[in-house]
């Protein structure tokens, strides 16, 4: 029934309104996160998934850990990311000897001229809206975890005292694969703070090509800023208010699960999980795919997404046991079984 129809009731209208406020809401915030794209696209070549996926966790509201071998442009991205997106960032790169207090800040005291001793509480990096965390695995497990408080209750206490942190915040770290030479595993409770884990690959011929053109000459490119972060906190809520079909709800619980050894009706992950992912990744793919929609200009999200977003979502919330490891086995290949399940 349109809104128009001279025989619809004040309460059909009503009814009815909010929707279609929600979907041209909808479709302009598409028109602006195109030109988001296209803006991160003549910086970053080659690399479409990892900048999609990458947007996704930002525009749910969530943290990033992208994972790829050094020089790739995973640095490059964050920076043009906070650029587009109009957020204060702030870069910390993480050493062996890097402290809490480098990243969090710490109290120090200050006497004045009248001899009066306080403290007073300096801010660290972590204060600004687009952190990037180069390299996060170089730290020790220490100097990680203090990024643990900030990254879920969005404030750090110092001292007794809580200090809360810009609005939005958003995480982006990057790693390098463990196998290289000093680094060091995340703690577990840290990584599945962390929305999504991206992969970030070599990028194809004419990828590489177009970049080793681009980046060569007397003339670099320059993402332009495309939203503020009021837009970006609009667009957040926004993905919040997006339906969510009871078919991907019942797909997004009955994946995740079937990936907890304990209670899965699947032998592989009997066999080779040590243990499976937990209600916030069932959290994260509910956002995730929101997100994803809105990228899309969808109203609503599909078990498509969720395929899409399985193992971003789940594949550092689980881990292989010894069995897995002799098998051959990997996460992949497990999670490869639960998306069968609802494919």
């Amino acid at each position: 029934m349109s809104i128009t129809d001279p025989t619809q009731t004040a309460s059909d209208a009503a009814a009815e309104a909010p929707g279609e406020a929600l979907l041209a809401e909808t479709e302009a915030m598409t028109e602006t996160l195109a030109k988001v794209r296209a803006s991160i696209g003549s910086v970053i070549f080659g690399q479409q998934q990892v900048v999609e996926e990458t947007l996704i966790t930002v525009l749910a509201g969530g943290h990033a850990l992208l994972i790829g071998v050094p020089g790739l442009a995973k640095t490059k991205l964050v920076e043009t990311l906070g650029r587009v997106l109009g957020m204060s960032d702030k870069r910390v790169q993480f050493t062996p000897d890097l402290m809490p207090a480098d990243i969090i800040g710490s109290e120090v005291l200050e006497e004045s001229e009248s001899g009066h001793r306080s403290f007073r509480f300096i801010p660290g990096p972590v204060f600004c809206q687009l952190l990037m965390a180069d390299e996060i695995n170089r730290a020790s497990p220490r100097t990680q975890s203090a990024l643990l408080q900030a990254m879920q209750e969005k404030h750090v206490s110092v001292a007794g005292q809580d200090h809360e942190l810009p609005n939005p915040f958003h995480v982006l770290a990057t790693q390098n694969p463990l196998e290289q030479e000093g680094t060091y595993p995340l703690p577990e409770a840290q990584l599945d703070r962390f929305l999504l884990q991206i992969d970030v690959s070599y990028p194809d011929l004419v990828s590489e090509r177009s970049m080793l053109i681009a980046t060569t000459g007397t003339d670099e490119a320059t993402a332009d800023e495309v939203m503020t972060s009021d837009n970006l906190l609009s667009a957040q809520r926004l993905v919040r208010r997006l339906p969510v079909g009871e078919s991907v709800v019942d797909a997004i619980l009955d994946m995740v699960r079937a990936g907890r050894p304990e209670e899965s009706d699947l032998q592989a992950v009997r066999d080779h999980v040590a243990w499976g992912p937990g209600p916030r990744a069932s959290q994260a793919l509910m956002l995730a795919v929101r997100a994803r929609a809105l990228l899309d200009g969808r109203l609503a999200p599909s078990v498509d997404d969720v395929v899409a977003l399985a193992k971003p979502a789940l594949r550092h919330r689980m881990a292989l046991n010894f069995a897995a490891r002799a098998d051959g086995v990997t996460i992949e290949n497990v999670i490869d079984g639960l998306v069968a399940r609802i494919q």
